[in-house]
Order: structure tokens, then sequence, then C-alpha cells
């Protein structure tokens, strides 16, 4: 039997088969750093547009907010109108009533009373004077008792002087002014009644 010796065609088959592994090797390696490449540029590139959306959304959040503060003193503003209006209202309406009450209190002065101090706060009034006796300053009080325009007196002093003109008394006394029902108080009151 011829002998046949295979170890050459093993050698170059063995190194056909480890140049075909080195081969699907460096592709691998390739296609992988390739892989790798790609993923990292699709990373980037999404970070960056994430980025620059992230930019755009500070910068209209920051428009926003400059809005809103905008707004912000614009409804301040309008609240301090608004009190402004109101208070102009209130002084509208109560302009002809110091005309009333001073007629009122000329009015409900008895004769033999004189009034030296007078003073408004709010709807309550301070009033000193003089009175020829006590018994006038009583006659006073029952006069803003029954006075439409003002109410609830309330004596703090009463002291009785010699003078030259004979005996007096000093007095300080408050009263309150009474609250008026303004029309349209007046219309709704009406129209309450109507409806029962």
């Amino acid at each position: 039997m011829p002998r046949i010796n295979l170890l050459p065609w093993r050698e170059s088959e063995r190194k056909r088969k480890r140049q075909e592994f080195m081969l699907s090797l460096g592709a691998a390696i390739a296609t992988a750093a390739l892989v790798t490449l790609i993923g990292r540029w699709q990373m980037s590139s999404a970070i960056s547009h994430q980025n620059d959306r992230n930019s755009i959304l500070k910068d209209e959040i920051a428009e926003l907010d400059k809005q809103i503060r905008e707004i912000e003193g614009l409804e301040d503003q309008k609240r301090r109108l608004l009190a402004r209006m109101e208070i102009i209202e209130t002084l509208q309406r109560s302009r002809p009533e110091i005309v009333h009450i001073f007629d009122e209190i000329v009015r409900i002065l008895p004769e033999g009373v004189y009034l030296t101090y007078l003073k408004q706060t709010g709807t309550r009034f301070e009033m000193r004077g003089v009175a020829q006796s006590s018994t006038r300053v009583s006659a006073l009080m029952r006069n803003i008792d029954s006075s439409e325009w003002l109410a609830d007196p309330a004596l703090r002093i009463v002291e009785t002087k010699d003078r030259d003109s004979g005996r007096g008394a000093d007095f300080t006394l408050f009263a309150s002014q009474r609250k008026r029902a303004t029309p349209e108080e007046g219309a709704a009151a009406g129209d309450k009644v109507a409806a029962k």
C-alpha cells in the first residue's frame, strides 16, 4: 500500500482556517467598532438635540416667567386702581352726607348749647362744647338719638363751671353717623320685598 503524507496538507489547511478565523475575527471587531461608533454618534446626536431642546425650553420658561411677573404687576396695579376707585366712589357717595350732617347738627343743637370742637373719625363724631346747664346736654343727646343722620350718643364728660356769664357745663360727647341706604341698596331691598 502506498504511503501518503498528509502533514503538509493538514498544515496548509490549518493555516487557511487560521487565516479565515483571523479574517472573521477582524471583520467582527471592525463590525463591533463600527456599530459602537455609530451608536455613540447617534447617542451624541440625540444628546445634542435634547440639549438644544432644553435650551429652547429654558428660554421659553424665562420668557414665560417674565410675562408672569408682568401679569402679577398688572394684577397688583389693577387691585390698587380698584381700591382707589372704591375710595373715590365712597367719597362721591358720602360727599353730600357731610352737608346733611352739618345741617343736622345745627338743627339738633338746643338753645343754650354751643360747640367748640367737632371731629369726625370714620363714622364717629366727637363733640365738645359749652351748655348753660347739664339738662341742655341731655336735650342734645335726646335730639341726637332721634336724628335721622346721627345716633348712639355717648356722654364722656360733663363739668359744671362758674363763668363770668353764670354757671355753665363743659361737655364732651360722642355720636355715630347713621348708616344710610345707598340708592342701589334701596333698589335691592325693594326688589326683595317685591319678590316676597
